[in-house]
């Protein structure tokens, strides 16, 4: 009551007339300017952590993320609370932009059934693998980006760049992956017809590796490979402007490493791939 008329009365007066010893008074004060500095210094770390936060996610995590992040940190707040600081600090991830949809390619005609079934949660790592492709501008022409999923924790065990969209950038792919290709139960595509090729079919055959095609004009067979491609033209492609197809590769490179040891997945507890893997790992020892 003191601090909204004080403008009319003195202090002292004031003080007498309460009656309250002015000291009291002061000392109250006084707490209080310490606690609004407190929240204020609070706030300014917090705010200094979401910054960090997403821009060590290259601008693409969300409250959601974020809140996660910041509670491996110490902290304890709401997912409004953090928007609210984004909008403050002008902080918009790249998913808020509306995608754009790719166009339509020639469809594999295959008998081939869909032998994976949407089982997209797997126990085990290569148990079964997924793949699809993107395309890149590289100097003023379309490149194009393909990618094998791992479906047992989401991670990229592969992947390829090029300028043409066709087996041969899908086989590099299938090349790049470092683990033994002997421990692959399934491969499953769309219908794309880059899928279908001699060489391909000749690289699966060697290492007795099972094919799998969604069924003709049905996205959600291969879902996992759709989500995953959705966030690399979100976090990697939109926006970029590569000028060789060295850059690109190179870094491509650096995203998937990225992807794999450091970006958290909300499907994987909110655990990189890599850190998933381990953690499954230590739980089978």
């Amino acid at each position: 009551m003191i601090k909204n008329i004080e403008h009319k009365y003195s202090i002292s007066a004031m003080c007498k007339v309460l009656p309250l010893p002015r000291s009291t008074y002061y000392y109250e004060e006084k707490e209080k300017e310490k606690e609004k500095e407190k929240e204020r210094e609070s706030e300014d770390e917090l705010t200094s952590a979401i910054i960090d936060i997403f821009q060590n996610s290259r601008q693409n995590y969300g409250t959601r993320k974020i809140k996660v992040e910041l509670k491996k940190l110490g902290f304890q707040v709401s997912r409004r609370r953090v928007g609210r600081i984004m909008n403050e600090k002008a902080l918009v991830s790249n998913y808020t932009v509306a995608q754009f949809k790719p166009h339509s390619t020639k469809c594999n005609e295959s008998d081939q059934k869909n032998e994976l079934n949407r089982e997209f949660n797997q126990e085990e790592e290569l148990t079964a693998v997924v793949s699809d492709l993107t395309y890149v501008r590289v100097n003023q022409k379309w490149h194009y980006i393909c990618v094998f999923v791992d479906l047992f924790n989401r991670e990229i065990t592969g992947f390829s760049a090029g300028p043409n969209k066709d087996a041969a950038l899908v086989y590099r792919a299938f090349a790049s992956i470092q683990n033994d290709l002997r421990k692959i139960e399934y491969f499953h595509t769309d219908r794309g017809s880059e899928f279908k090729n001699q060489l391909i079919d000749k690289g699966l055959k060697t290492f007795d590796i099972k094919r799998s095609l969604s069924m003709k004009g049905c996205p959600y067979d291969n879902a996992v490979a759709e989500a995953t491609f959705k966030i690399v033209k979100t976090e990697f492609v939109r926006g970029q402007h590569f000028t060789s197809l060295e850059e690109l590769t190179r870094e491509l490179q650096d995203y998937v490493h990225w992807f794999n040891h450091i970006r958290i997945h909300g499907t994987l507890g909110y655990l990189s791939p890599i850190e998933y893997k381990l953690e499954h790992l230590k739980k089978t020892v």
